[in-house]
């Protein structure tokens, strides 16, 4: 019976049966997971383009559905916020178009009022004007035809400095003063930052009187108001505001040149506006680190060119109205220091009045000393950070034709050539 068999494997079969083939266990294990190995490499850089590939897939797939969503000038705007570019807006590249429609900016990084020292050191200013030359405007080559005499009125009117000299307290020049983070020789800062943006395009034409000015903005608006008493510190087109660079200094004294980019308004009601807008206004100061003397003050507008003025006026009271531009030349437009900050006062070591001056008695005279620089760049070197700083394009370098075509010849370059009605570089073109 099947039950009675011997079912017994014989010790000379048991022996061969682990030889078969010549293969351990070990060496069957070694060669699964090598296999295993090279299929876990092979696979990963397959599964990373599969990836790539859907993660393309999906982000074309979102461009086209936005393309259709929004329009081409839609996405572009998108696009303006999209930072990482994955055609989804986070809350932080949410953030501008929040501050747009709910009107609430972070706060702008303005000093402290700081007060003055009714005892502190004062300075005058002398403004000098000489008016627009009215043929060097496009509109005179047919005397001015169809241009309506009350447009020009405030450009005819304006003869002279509204305020051809104003004294001022030395102290007030802090806001020239670099920050914290801007104090090497070289280094560039927004005096008035700009707050103009792809969302905010240009502000509106149609105003006559400028918002009251706020921080460091005060300062300027008290200097721009000695030309005219409606000047706008904050020009409705870029560039806007005013930037400074410090161009020489030493232990106690700061050399800074800057620019500003600011506009007036000339006409009031019930004339339409009339908005004149220099090229920039540049100048220099050197004062105290502290601002307790300032030893030198010079604003102006730039004449070496022969348009330095753009000049717009509306033909209505709406922002859709027909608005004429056209572009001139201003001979001058110039604030100077009559000399050094003085006291009013002087005081010896216990605090002492020892001598002043008032209305009825005659200037104490001072003698300053020549002030040396320790560290120090040219005027035309801080001018060129200035403007690369407003004009990222301004890295390359633009010459006049004779130094252009030399220039190319010593570099076997070719030359491109740029005709403009106007400078590039400023708001006169």
């Amino acid at each position: 019976m099947a039950a009675d068999v011997d079912q017994t494997i014989p010790e000379d079969e048991r022996n061969i049966s682990p030889q078969k083939g010549n293969q351990s266990p070990a060496t069957g294990s070694w060669i699964c997971r090598g296999i295993w190995t090279l299929l876990l490499i092979g696979a990963v850089p397959l599964l990373a383009f599969g990836i790539k590939y859907y993660q393309d897939a999906q982000l074309h797939k979102r461009h086209e559905e936005s393309i259709r969503t929004l329009g081409a000038e839609g996405l572009f705007l998108f696009s303006s916020l999209d930072t990482d570019h994955d055609l989804y807006l986070s809350p932080e590249e949410f953030k501008p178009i929040a501050e747009k429609l709910t009107g609430i900016t972070p706060p702008v990084d303005f000093e402290e009022d700081v007060a003055h020292d009714p005892n502190g050191e004062t300075l005058t200013l002398e403004a000098q004007m000489q008016p627009l030359l009215m043929d060097s405007m496009t509109k005179s080559k047919d005397g001015f035809l169809g241009v309506s005499h009350s447009s020009l009125s405030g450009l005819r009117s304006w003869k002279g400095p509204a305020v051809p000299a104003s004294s001022f307290s030395a102290s007030q020049f802090r806001a020239f003063l670099p920050p914290k983070n801007k104090d090497e020789v070289g280094d560039t800062w927004w005096v008035i930052p700009s707050e103009l943006n792809i969302f905010t395009g240009y502000l509106p034409n149609n105003r006559y009187h400028p918002p009251s000015p706020k921080g460091k903005e005060v300062l300027i608006h008290s200097l721009l108001s000695m030309f005219h008493p409606r000047p706008f510190i904050k020009s409705r087109f870029a560039p806007q505001g005013a930037i400074a660079c410090i161009r020489a200094s030493n232990d106690f004294y700061y050399d800074i040149v800057f620019r500003i980019h600011a506009e007036f308004q000339l006409n009031d009601v019930p004339d339409f506006p009339f908005w004149f807008t220099p090229g920039k206004f540049i100048g220099n100061i050197v004062l105290s680190k502290d601002a307790s003397h300032v030893r030198h003050f010079h604003l102006y507008v730039p004449n070496d060119r022969s348009l330095n003025v753009d000049m717009e006026w509306l033909y209505g009271a709406s922002e859709s109205s027909n608005m004429e531009v056209d572009i001139g030349y201003l001979p001058q437009l110039e604030l100077q220091a009559m000399g050094p900050s003085t006291p009013s006062i002087i005081m010896d070591e216990e605090g002492n009045i020892i001598d002043s001056q008032d209305g009825n008695s005659e200037p104490i005279q001072f003698i300053f000393e020549d002030i040396h620089w320790t560290l120090e760049i040219s005027e035309e070197e801080a001018t060129r950070r200035l403007e690369v700083t407003l004009y990222p394009f301004k890295k390359v370098s633009y010459l006049p034709f004779s130094e252009a075509f030399e220039r190319a010849a010593a570099e076997n370059k070719l030359v491109h050539s740029i005709l403009l009605w106007g400078a590039l570089d400023d708001q006169s073109c």
